[in-house]
């Protein structure tokens, strides 16, 4: 193709002209697929900004904006002036990069353009792109679309990618970063080819079984790997959640009775005024709600309304929020007021807490107002909880900040407890529709306990079934394997 163009060009006189004639023509034969661009770098002023293409025409996309004979060597930046390929005004100077098919991100050809980030240099280019025929701009995702349906990325790891692209903590990006990796999907691609082969064995079994080419021991051997796979999907179900607790956030409830001090806690952890402090009890009448990165875990703090017996109907209202949301919390981050324990609405609240108890979930004890007891009751007032066996028991003043780090500390170990470390031991679990499809593999493989005995057509239905939900999850299912494997394990025909 590009000999072509290099022969039209010998001449010279005429050259610009003819790289724009050829390489219009070489855009509209590129192909069927349109090719696709983007900015990839975030909008607005910026030092530099990446423009990316994928597909059939962006090679003599590039030439068009480069007005070069040759393509740049692959995968090497080369600093190079960017014309528009109508006018051959220049449009910047930048770096231009050349990923030939299939080795690139999409596993098309792709290119690269490293401009300047201003915003009239970005819409020259993006402009310029947009004249070329076979040219359109990208939809959202669309070049991650385009790994996978080339094989480049498979489903487990494209959700690792939008993962790590929206990680705000060091916990996260960990995570993300493994399961872009492959980690998990080759977890379940490792599950999902164990079935292929207990599958292909039954197969197998039902269909030659009678001309005894089937080794003996065949069927035990299938029971066996399916219960041995049962355990290893049970094990990875019973995670606590941690992955996708990490992934969306650890639900941190502050609640207790009015007036002890809760949305000066919120307030002293977000460092800003989040909620609104006030003399008043009851202020406070609906979830107030902030993202936080405490220890390098994500957590989504929430402050409550002070729980009590109330007339008001739209403070009733906040107290029922406010115990709907303890059910779905966490930890519990229960804040009472250090001189006020005693109190008709602390005795209340520590009845209300054991009444929703989940022995579970982790409580800390926030004893406020610290700065106002008398010195020498701090130890005597711990122990005094401490016997009711109401632990950790944490003394602080929101408005002194004494006890603060205490309670951050004490915050970060129960944080690392629940999301566990996310760059160790085998990978976590981090969505909900893996842990869906899971549930559906295992149900699948008990319903084959049941039909083995029975029914051998029926039980292999069910190990194809199972063996689909795990495909579901990777984004990969096909017949052709399980004939693969027949045919590798078993020779049949020879």
């Amino acid at each position: 193709m590009w000999a072509g163009l290099q022969a039209l060009l010998a001449s010279g006189a005429r050259g610009t002209h003819l790289v724009a004639r050829l390489s219009k023509q070489l855009c509209s034969q590129a192909g069927s697929r349109v090719t696709i661009f983007a900015l990839s770098s975030g909008h607005g002023k910026c030092g530099v900004a990446v423009i990316r293409t994928s597909g059939p025409a962006s090679g003599p996309a590039l030439l068009r904006l480069m007005a070069r004979l040759e393509l740049p060597r692959p995968r090497t930046a080369t600093l190079s002036l960017i014309l528009d390929p109508d006018s051959s005004e220049p449009l910047d100077r930048g770096l231009v990069l050349w990923f030939p098919g299939p080795h690139s991100f999409t596993g098309e050809d792709c290119a690269e353009l490293h401009v300047h980030g201003g915003p009239a240099v970005v819409s020259g280019v993006l402009q310029a792109l947009g004249s070329l025929p076979g040219l359109r701009p990208a939809e959202a995702g669309e070049f991650t679309k385009r790994a996978f349906q080339n094989g480049k990325l498979g489903l487990t790891e494209v959700e690792g990618l939008g993962d790590l692209i929206h990680a705000e903590t060091e916990a996260q990006r960990r995570q993300a970063l493994r399961q872009l990796a492959g980690e998990l999907g080759r977890l379940y691609q490792g599950w999902s080819e164990t079935l292929t082969r207990v599958l292909a064995h039954v197969e197998a079994y039902i269909d030659f079984s009678e001309d005894d080419n089937i080794e003996e021991g065949v069927l035990a051997d299938v029971n066996t790997s399916v219960r041995g796979l049962q355990a290893e999907i049970q094990g990875h179900l019973q995670d606590a959640r941690r992955g996708e607790r990490l992934r969306s956030g650890v639900q941190v409830v502050i609640a207790g009775p009015t007036n002890a001090g809760k949305s000066s806690l919120l307030n002293l952890l977000c460092q800003k005024p989040t909620a609104i402090v006030s003399p008043v009890a009851g202020t406070t009448r609906d979830v107030v709600e902030s993202a936080l990165n405490i220890g390098g875990f994500p957590v989504l703090l929430s402050d409550t309304a002070g729980l009590r017996a109330t007339q008001d109907p739209v403070e009733r209202e906040g107290v029922r929020r406010a115990q709907d949301r303890l059910t779905q919390a966490d930890i519990v981050l229960a804040v009472l007021d250090a001189t006020d324990i005693a109190s008709d609405s602390s005795h209340l609240f520590l009845e209300t807490m054991r009444g929703q108890g989940d022995p579970t979930r982790p409580c800390l004890l926030v004893l406020n107002k610290a700065d106002l007891l008398t010195p020498g009751s701090h130890q005597g007032l711990v122990g005094i909880f401490q016997g009711w066996g109401l632990t950790p028991v944490l003394l602080m003043s929101c408005k002194t900040g004494e006890g603060v780090e205490g309670l951050l500390d004490a915050l970060k170990e129960e944080l690392a407890a629940i999301c566990g470390d996310p760059a160790v031991g085998s990978p976590s679990l981090t969505q909900t529709r893996h842990r869906r499809h899971l549930h559906d593999c295992l149900a699948a493989l008990g319903r084959y306990q049941q039909w083995h005995e029975r029914d051998l057509a029926l039980a292999a239905e069910e190990l194809r079934a199972a063996r689909g939900h795990l495909g579901r999850i990777t984004g990969r299912v096909g017949a052709a394997e399980i004939l693969d494997v027949i045919f590798r394990d078993f020779c049949i025909g020879k």
